[in-house]
């Protein structure tokens, strides 16, 4: 009976576990790390980038994405759409070629991998016969023209991916069709480009590495029309009315050739160099689109003077008497340009340029040619991301305030809204405003809306005013003055340099309700501000925290603190400094907590921890946590790059004494290595034991960094007694020491003028020395306590004090359990002995039902070193689920995850993307869109011509994602 019974508990607590707890990986955010391919629907206004490790990333309008990713471990080349379709072909570097299609399941559009194809030669010809190197969807959505490196071009039918050997067009065919003055003299080199006629899609171009173009009628099998180009060929554009062709070249040059008429060899209307008479670099792209009324847009890509302006990622858009070079900060991947009209034949509107670090997208159509700002794609590392925190449930009134201090910034960018607008967002709209503030190396402070599955930029706070900076006076170098040749303009938001190193943000803290702000730097500066809706000119005084307390023996390596600026400075609407502290020395803060309704900041460093009292501007608390042995603490981050020359130096001497030393002592050396060798197998046997067995091996007290802050907490807890709480602080230290302060408040009507005090009440020393990366105190009901204000806005219910509370300590390795005021241990939940894993990021969320609306749980969202994510209870410290996310060797992941604080989470999956995941089974984000095919077919039918050509095999696999629609297929099928 006790047995079924207890059955029967566990099947209700596995019932209720599924209705809490659910693991997804459900959105990236950012911009796509490595973008190495760039194509444009019109007709389904979707864009499509491909990368370097594999991805395939679609979006359209706001909120409409999708993802998918190649099995092969391939950079991905080349991205074409089928016309007129939702189809799209992609081309990888190991020369494979792979269909997706957009499917619609149960009322939301899937992506999915349907097949994949790779030319094979015949036997003993080299690979550069059918290494693909151009390709051309055809107008009839059913071909692909596949242009290799040998010069061949063969002939694909897709979806299916059937050679048609009869339609291929051999090199030899086509240095047969040359004229004799030109055949033969030379190789013709790898197809470049592949363009379709505009106005006969029985034409198509080909374009051949050394220049020379030819013009091949599909229905009779021959070449019609030869452009005898000199230059190496880089790209080719047929123009819309189907007379002209452009080329651009190597050289920096570009040619127009009129085709229409007859006669078999092209004329050349015009050569130019746009940039000459210097040599330049080469024009890898050239569109030319007409308007209405006027003479039409031309864009080139590259060409600039190869000596001056070499360095340069630069695109040129001339019309009319305007000429502009868009100057990027980054390497350009490949550009296209939208155009109006419901067939989307009209004048341009946008451009869009794909680089390596963002998306910019330009409008044509406004004075100026302003940049549109982009809804999603933005480069979240415009500078590197130092540090992130999440803000949940933002109020309406700091959510208004924020986009309007954000809206001043952006007055910039142009009015039109965003241009790619295809698919249906179905996603439903947020429950609450999130915000998403990441912390950058220039010492910005970006916010980003983090409600849905676009992360929107809305407001940017810089840092750097504040302090004298190392940086020299801009000279504006890279803008260009009236009248000077190039006519660079710069655009693009990414600039991966600072200023000023010591300037990065390292730790931020923002109180939701009264809209408070506390940033802390690299170099031991904490700045608290406040939301104010009009510029203000202010001084900004330093108060200084002596961290050491006079400690002798130790002397700061690292770098200087910051310079404040003595005059006052203007600081725009948004947050504001009004007051800051400098940690002396001044080390990276590594713990910061705000307590508004206190007007209390905590910061701590390598050195100890400090409680500075913003509302008087002064300090009321400094404690020094450093041990002794802790020579390391003294070191700076920077201090090491200073010396790099002189443990260079070292290193030799070591080296050459070494060497002398063998030769005079090999005999006792010998005696030394094997008793080295002795301990190493020791320690290897040591290590070989199964992570079940491992033990939680005790810390010294004299290993590096033992001083160091990891974690502050405020709590109105018991600490003196068990009938009078308190306000209280708490220090966490990397050496397993938790030290509690008893706070005294003055009374509301005096705080501003008496004193708060900070009096030592606890210390507890983990027996282990394991760092702590967590504290918790839990109410008289088991629940966490409420975040400060949050009661006063009745948006939590107040904690509850007749019961006794507890104190909950996570370090590293377990979580531990003390009865307060007491400090008696209760209970504990060892990590470490469960699989060797270590606590890294840990969190306090609500897990609510997915049934049930009022039914929900209280848990610690943990991550660990080995990537796992663990949920464990409150306040029974029991262990729910854990779930594998990260990959245990990307240590920068790990770092930089972030919890909300309704299970969900953010981590870096590289320097500009985050990934978005899910603990919970209530509160997912995720895409949900809808792209219908379009209403439009196409109509062109080519005829299929008599076999002639090189003949390859061809391998076709359905991939297991097509399989699965093909089965679905069948099965619908059988049932009607």
């Amino acid at each position: 009976m006790k047995r079924f019974r207890r059955h029967g508990q566990e099947s209700h607590r596995d019932r209720i576990k599924q209705e809490l707890y659910g693991f997804n990986k459900t959105v990236e955010h950012g911009f796509p790390h490595q973008p190495s391919a760039l194509v444009f629907s019109p007709s389904l206004q979707l864009l499509a980038i491909g990368t370097r490790s594999g991805a395939i990333k679609l979006y359209g309008a706001p909120g409409v994405e999708f993802m998918g990713l190649h099995d092969e471990n391939a950079a991905v080349t080349q991205v074409h759409f089928l016309p007129q379709q939702v189809d799209l072909v992609t081309l990888l570097d190991d020369n494979s070629l792979h269909m997706w299609t957009l499917r619609a399941h149960q009322g939301v559009s899937e992506l999915l991998e349907i097949g994949r194809f790779t030319l094979t030669g015949p036997p003993g010809a080299p690979p550069s016969v059918t290494r693909v190197t151009a390709v051309l969807t055809h107008s009839s959505g059913d071909l692909l023209f596949l242009g290799t490196e040998g010069g061949h071009v063969f002939v694909v039918e897709v979806p299916g991916f059937r050679e048609l050997e009869e339609s291929n067009i051999s090199l030899e065919n086509v240095t047969n069709s040359l004229p004799e003055d030109y055949g033969g003299r030379r190789s013709l080199e790898h197809v470049e480009s592949l363009q379709e006629n505009p106005v006969n899609p029985r034409q198509v171009l080909i374009g051949y590495g050394r220049g020379i173009m030819v013009i091949w009628d599909l229905e009779r099998q021959s070449a019609i029309k030869h452009i005898p180009a000199t230059q190496q060929l880089e790209s080719v554009w047929w123009t819309e009315d189907g007379d002209h062709v452009l080329s651009s070249h190597s050289d920096g040059s570009y040619c127009r050739w009129m085709v229409a008429g007859e006669g078999t060899q092209s004329e050349q209307e015009k050569s130019e160099v746009p940039y000459g008479h210097f040599p330049c670099k080469a024009i890898s792209k050239i569109i030319q689109l007409p308007t209405e009324q006027g003479p039409p847009f031309l864009f080139l890509s590259g060409g600039m003077p190869r000596a001056s302006y070499g360095d340069r990622h630069c695109i040129s858009v001339i019309h009319s008497k305007t000429h502009v070079a868009l100057d990027f900060t980054s390497r350009i991947i490949d550009f296209f340009v939208i155009r109006d009209g419901p067939d989307y034949t009209g004048d341009p509107s946008a451009l869009v340029v794909l680089v390596e670090e963002e998306l910019v997208v330009i409008d044509l159509q406004t004075e100026g040619w302003p940049v549109i700002q982009t809804p999603y794609l933005v480069p979240l590392h415009c500078s590197a991301i130092t540090c992130s925190h999440h803000v949940s449930a933002i109020p309406l009134k700091l959510w208004e305030k924020v986009l309007s201090a954000g809206a001043l910034q952006n007055t910039h960018y142009s009015k039109k809204p965003w241009p790619i607008t295809g698919g249906q967002n179905l996603s439903p709209d947020a429950p609450q405003r999130d915000l998403l503030l990441t912390g950058h190396e220039d010492g910005t402070v970006r916010f980003w809306d983090a409600s849905g599955v676009c992360l929107y930029p809305m407001y940017k706070l810089s840092t750097a005013g504040v302090f004298l900076t190392d940086a020299e006076p801009n000279d504006n170098m890279n803008q260009c003055t009236e009248g000077e040749w190039p006519p660079f303009r710069k655009v693009g938001c990414f600039d991966p340099y600072s200023d000023d190193p010591r300037l990065g943000v390292q730790k931020i803290h923002l109180c939701k309700y009264s809209g408070y702000l506390t940033v802390a730097g690299t170099a031991g500066q904490i700045l608290v501000l406040e939301l104010n809706d009009e510029a203000a000119e202010q001084t900004v005084e330093a108060t200084v925290a002596d961290l050491l307390q006079g400690q002798e023996g130790f002397r700061w390596k690292g770098h200087t603190r910051l310079e404040v600026k003595e005059e006052p400075v203007m600081f725009p609407p948004g947050f504001q400094p009004f007051a800051l502290v400098q940690c002396q020395p001044p080390a990276v803060v590594t713990a910061l907590t705000l307590h508004s309704d206190w007007k209390l900041v905590t910061f701590g460093t390598s050195h100890g921890f400090g409680l500075y009292d913003y509302q008087q501007k002064s300090n009321v608390l400094v404690r020094c946590t450093l041990n002794p042995s802790d020579q390391l603490a003294m070191e700076g981050p920077l201090s090491r790059v200073k010396s790099i020359k002189k443990s260079l130096r070292q290193s030799f001497r070591r080296i050459r004494r070494s060497r002398v030393s063998l030769r005079k002592h090999h005999v006792n050396n010998a005696a030394k290595v094997q008793e080295a060798n002795a301990r190493l197998e020791a320690e290897l046997a040591e290590m070989e034991l199964a992570p079940v067995q491992r033990k939680i091996a005790a810390r010294s007290s004299d290993d590096s960094f033992t001083g160091l802050v990891r974690m502050l907490y405020f709590a109105d807890t018991f600490l003196s007694d068990s009938s009078h709480h308190t306000p209280s602080l708490w220090a966490g230290t990397n050496g397993g020491s938790v030290f509690a302060y008893q706070l005294r408040l003055p009374p509301v009507e005096r705080r501003a003028e008496d004193p708060v005090t900070a009096h030592p009440a606890k210390e507890i020393q983990l027996m282990h020395r394991a760092p702590v990366v967590g504290i918790v105190v839990l109410d008289g009901l088991g629940s966490p306590l409420p975040e400060p204000l949050e009661v006063a806005h009745d948006l939590a219910r107040s904690a509850d004090m007749q019961g006794c509370h507890q104190l909950l300590v996570i370090s590293e390795e377990q979580f531990k359990v003390f009865t307060l005021p007491k400090v008696s241990a209760k209970m504990k939940l060892k990590l470490t002995a469960i699989d060797g894993s270590r606590v890294r990021r840990v969190g306090v969320a609500w897990f609510g039902s997915s049934r049930s609306e009022d039914y929900g749980e209280s848990g610690l969202t943990v991550l660990t070193n080995q990537g796992d994510l663990h949920v464990v209870s409150l306040p029974g410290v029991k262990l729910q689920v854990q779930y594998p996310c990260i990959r245990r060797e990307d240590v920068s992941g790990i770092a930089s995850c972030v919890f909300t604080k309704h299970g969900q989470g953010f981590y870096l999956i590289s320097p500009s993307e985050f990934e978005r995941f899910s603990l919970s089974a209530r509160c997912v984000v995720e895409p949900r869109s809808l792209v219908e095919v379009p209403s439009q077919t196409p109509s062109t039918t080519l005829p299929r011509a008599q076999p002639d050509g090189p003949s390859v095999e061809h391998r076709y696999t359905p991939t297991s994602s097509a399989r699965r629609v093909m089965e679905h297929a069948l099965l619908n099928d059988e049932s009607e």
